[in-house]
C-alpha cells in the first residue's frame, strides 16, 4: 500500500470516527422540546412514512431535527456570532451590531401598503365617527429613531414617510409619535437594546403624543410608581443574533396609585387586579409580563376613573407597555389582538354603543406581515 493510500485510510477513519462520535453525543445529549435562548419549540423528531421519504419532507423534517439537537448547539452557534463580530460583520440575519451595545432590527419598505390601507379604510368609513373618534398610531421603531447608531453604510430607510403614505390613503385622523421620540432621545432608553419593542419610557412617549392629539393632559411620568423587576432581559434580537455574551436589558413598570383595575381576559377567564403578570420574570420571554402575553381580548376597567369614555384598542404588542399610561383616561378599555379575534372589531363597535374611542396602533417594523390586519373589518 503506498504513503498517500495509508494516508487516504486514516483520514477516512478519523472522518468516520468523528461521524459515530457526533452521532453517539447527539442520542446521548438530552433533548429539549423549547429552546430558552431562541424563545422557540424546537422540531421534533419526523415520523416515517413512504408518502414523505419519497416527496422528500421526511429528509427535510430530520434535517431539521438534526440542526436543532445538535450536541451544544447554542455554544456552537455563540462562538459562530462571535467570531462574524470579531471579524467585522455588522448584520446578522437582518439585525444590526450596532454601538452602545444595541442590536437594531433592519427595515424592508412594505409591499402590502395598498391592502394595509384597504383594511384600515373599509374599516374607518364602517365605523359610526359621529359617535367614535377613530385615530390611527403607527409605531417608528430603533432603525428610525436611532439612525445615528446603525453601522456605516446601512440602509437608511425612512419608515416615517411610508407611515404617512399610509395616514394619507387611509383617511384617518393619525397620531404621529415621531417627534416625541426624537425629543426624547437624550433623557432616556427608548428601545431595548436586545428587543424589536419600545421601552416603557418609549411608550410613555407615544402615550404624550396621544394625549396631546386628543386633547388629554398626559400625567407626569413622576406621578407613576417605577418598579425595575428586571436586569435580565434577553429579547428577540438576542435570540435572533445568537450573541449570548451580549448586554442585557432593564425592564421598569409603572402604576398610577389612584387607579384601581380589573383586568379580564376573556379567552381564560382569569380576572387580575394587575396589568402585569410577574410570573414572566422566570421565564425568556419577560416582555409578556405586560398585559399577560397574547389574549384575543382583554376588558379593563379602571373604578377610579373621572370620565365615562371607553376605548378600544386594536394593536400589536407594542401597546401593551403602553396601556398602563391609558387606563387612566379610560371608565373602560377593549384590548383587541385581531390575530385571534374573528368577530370582527367592526361587528364589535355596532353591538357596544358606550365605545367613544378607537386607537389602532401597530408597529411599523411588523405591519407589512401582521396577520392580524386582515381580522380588523
Amino acid at each position: 500500500m503506498s504513503t498517500q493510500d495509508k494516508i487516504r485510510k486514516i483520514a477516512v477513519i478519523i472522518y468516520c470516527g468523528i461521524i459515530l462520535g457526533l452521532t453517539v453525543l447527539l442520542l446521548a445529549f438530552p433533548k429539549e422540546e423549547f429552546s430558552q435562548n431562541e424563545n422557540r419549540y424546537l422540531a421534533k423528531f419526523p415520523e416515517f412514512s413512504g408518502e414523505s421519504y419519497l416527496s422528500g419532507e421526511y429528509m427535510d423534517s430530520l434535517s431539521d431535527w438534526l440542526s436543532d439537537h445538535f450536541p451544544m448547539r447554542d455554544w456552537f452557534m455563540g462562538c459562530k456570532t462571535a467570531f462574524e463580530i470579531a471579524t467585522g460583520k455588522r448584520e446578522i440575519d437582518g439585525v444590526y451590531i450596532a454601538k452602545d451595545d444595541y442590536l437594531i432590527e433592519a427595515y424592508d419598505t412594505p409591499v402590502n401598503t395598498q391592502r394595509i390601507c384597504d383594511t384600515f379604510r373599509n374599516f374607518y368609513e364602517k365605523t359610526d365617527q359621529s359617535k367614535v373618534d377613530t385615530r390611527l398610531m403607527l409605531i417608528p421603531t430603533a432603525v428610525t429613531i436611532y439612525q445615528d447608531k446603525l453601522p456605516a453604510l446601512a440602509p437608511g430607510e425612512d419608515q416615517t414617510a411610508t407611515a404617512k403614505g399610509i395616514y394619507d390613503k387611509t383617511g384617518i385622523p393619525s397620531i404621529d409619535c415621531s417627534g416625541k421620540l426624537y425629543e426624547a432621545v437624550p433623557f432616556g432608553q427608548l428601545y431595548y437594546r436586545t428587543d424589536h419593542h419600545w421601552t416603557t419610557f418609549g411608550a410613555y412617549q407615544g402615550y404624550a403624543a396621544y394625549c396631546e392629539a386628543k386633547g388629554l393632559r398626559p400625567v407626569p411620568l413622576e406621578d407613576f410608581s417605577a418598579q425595575k423587576v428586571t436586569e435580565e432581559f434577553a429579547g428577540t434580537l438576542y435570540s435572533k443574533v445568537n450573541d449570548y455574551h451580549h448586554v442585557k436589558d432593564d425592564i421598569v413598570v409603572y402604576t398610577h396609585p389612584d387607579d384601581r383595575l380589573t383586568v379580564t381576559y376573556t379567552d381564560t377567564g382569569e380576572v387580575a387586579d394587575s396589568l402585569y403578570n410577574m410570573e414572566y420574570l422566570a421565564e425568556k420571554d419577560k416582555y409578556s409580563l405586560f398585559l399577560n402575553n397574547i389574549h384575543t381580548l382583554v376588558e379593563i376597567e379602571n373604578a377610579n376613573a373621572q370620565v365615562e369614555d371607553v376605548l378600544v384598542l386594536i394593536k400589536d404588542s407594542y401597546a401593551n407597555s403602553m396601556v398602563p399610561f391609558l387606563v387612566h383616561h379610560y371608565r373602560k378599555i377593549y384590548v383587541f389582538d385581531t390575530r385571534y379575534y374573528k368577530q370582527g372589531v367592526s361587528d364589535f363597535l355596532t353591538e357596544h354603543d358606550e365605545v367613544t374611542d378607537v386607537l389602532i396602533l401597530y408597529n411599523m417594523n411588523t405591519l407589512d406581515n401582521d396577520s392580524g390586519i386582515r381580522g380588523i373589518y
